[in-house]
């Protein structure tokens, strides 16, 4: 990708007005960087942008999944890069919009995501051990980590404040 508008910012900030202001003015369309806006049938509370407030302006990435069934990033990335390369071969600026923080890096910044099976065995054996045994084990795999996460949360371990 030579080169993109990325616009990102939380929920009901006007991003999506400003993209289409922006994809109208530069010859772009837009593909959408939201994590509940891809699935079909949940428009309400998700900020899903009207066809009339589209403007004629092509939105990529919207309504694609079904809310009955998992989809991963790595489903979006393909689908995204797939939607970058037509509007790119077609001369035109892709506009990514959202507030999907995850989406944005996993287009923008090359993320490669090993395909790696579900272990149900193993998410079993994890799910009876206590937060400080999860973070005893993962100290013994990647010591590194342990700086960057919080030791508390054992569902999913984000940065420390």
């Amino acid at each position: 990708m030579k080169k993109a508008i990325v616009i990102v910012g939380q929920t009901a900030t006007g991003k999506s007005a400003l993209a289409v202001r922006i994809a109208k003015n530069f010859c772009g369309e837009i593909i959408s960087a939201d994590s509940r806006q891809v699935y079909a049938g949940l428009d309400i509370g998700t900020g899903k942008i009207l066809e009339k407030k589209m403007r004629g302006v092509p939105h990529h990435l919207l309504s694609v999944a079904n809310p009955m069934k998992k989809f991963t990033v790595t489903q979006y990335q393909k689908l995204a890069m797939s939607a970058i390369t037509d509007i790119v071969k077609r001369g035109k600026i892709p506009v990514i919009v959202g507030g999907t923080g995850f989406y944005i890096d996993a287009i923008t910044k090359g993320l490669v995501f090993p395909d790696v099976p579900p272990n149900a065995k193993l998410r079993k054996e994890l799910q009876k051990k206590s937060n400080e045994e999860l973070f005893k084990i993962l100290t013994k795999l990647d010591l590194s980590r342990t700086k960057s996460i919080d030791a508390k949360n054992k569902v999913r371990f984000e940065p420390s404040k």
